[in-house]
């Protein structure tokens, strides 16, 4: 992702195959966010792992998110 959402979009999650990565600033607009790390694991969506990585200023996601 290229712009902050407040939080990670679950059509972006259900995208995400199982073993998938997807690195996403997330935070509040015009604040620090910061840089997530979420892994799918093979058991389905609920299989999260997320991890903060580092903060950063991205510019917020709008429009939201459209799933395939």
């Amino acid at each position: 992702m290229t712009a902050a959402a407040e939080h990670v979009p679950p059509p972006l999650i259900e995208q995400l195959k199982p073993g998938g990565r997807m690195v996403i600033p997330v935070g509040n607009p015009f604040q620090p966010q910061m840089l997530v790390l979420v892994t799918k694991g093979s058991k389905g969506p609920r299989d999260l792992q997320v991890r903060n990585l580092m903060p950063v200023a991205f510019v917020p996601l709008t429009g939201g998110v459209k799933p395939n």
